[in-house]
């Protein structure tokens, strides 16, 4: 369910209790949107992912949601396409070397399939899907870049040591989270998140 008080403001659950996640996006949606977690309602389960793209995980997370808790929601799901590797790893990025969702193990599987490859263009992908007032929408943040042949930098998670985004000399896990949560595909998505938001919520006082 959507609530809106006296004063327009929203809330809406975020389909993750990822800490970081939830700090990436409460930074970047507007103050008159309250972003809840999975916790605050009380959801302590694994949601099931067991689409083929991006898009049906986003959306199977945020309709079980929907459908098992009533909350409007949003959940996102993240890849890192590899122009070399037919876009592989995809949807499977957090499991590509296994069910494990082991990220050095991911890096290594990838650096060893790299091995020789001239054309090294990648690019990470997150799809955001909102349920809003019993309608779908899809959200897509895009960050084009490189994959290098070693791991560097210690910070961020994932992929980020071996994926320099374009115009930058930095890898995600070198740059930092600050700067990383600026320019990243997550943030990409989210910021589209928030346009919408605040188009809804000029759309409200209008009608007030």
């Amino acid at each position: 369910m959507l609530f809106y008080s006296y004063s327009t403001n929203m809330k809406l659950v975020f389909a993750t209790n990822n800490r970081h996640k939830l700090d990436e996006v409460r930074k970047i949606i507007s103050g008159y949107t309250e972003i809840i977690s999975l916790s605050d309602i009380d959801c302590h389960e694994d949601i099931p992912e067991t689409a083929d793209t991006l898009e049906g995980n986003a959306l199977q997370k945020a309709r079980y949601i929907k459908e098992h808790f009533g909350y409007d929601c949003f959940a996102d799901d993240t890849g890192l396409e590899v122009e070399a590797l037919d876009n592989a790893p995809g949807v499977y990025s957090a499991r590509y070397a296994g069910p494990g969702h082991d990220s050095e193990a991911n890096m290594n599987k990838l650096l060893h399939e790299m091995e020789n490859k001239e054309n090294r263009k990648a690019r990470f992908r997150t799809v955001i899907a909102l349920i809003l007032n019993g309608k779908e929408y899809l959200f897509e943040g895009v960050v084009n870049g490189t994959i290098i042949n070693e791991k560097r930098g210690g910070s961020g998670f994932g992929y980020d040591p071996i994926f320099v985004p374009d115009t930058y000399s930095e890898t995600f896990a070198e740059m930092g989270n600050d700067i990383k949560n600026q320019i990243s595909h997550r943030a990409e998505a989210v910021k589209k998140v928030d346009c919408f938001f605040i188009r809804l919520h000029i759309l409200i006082l209008q009608l007030i």
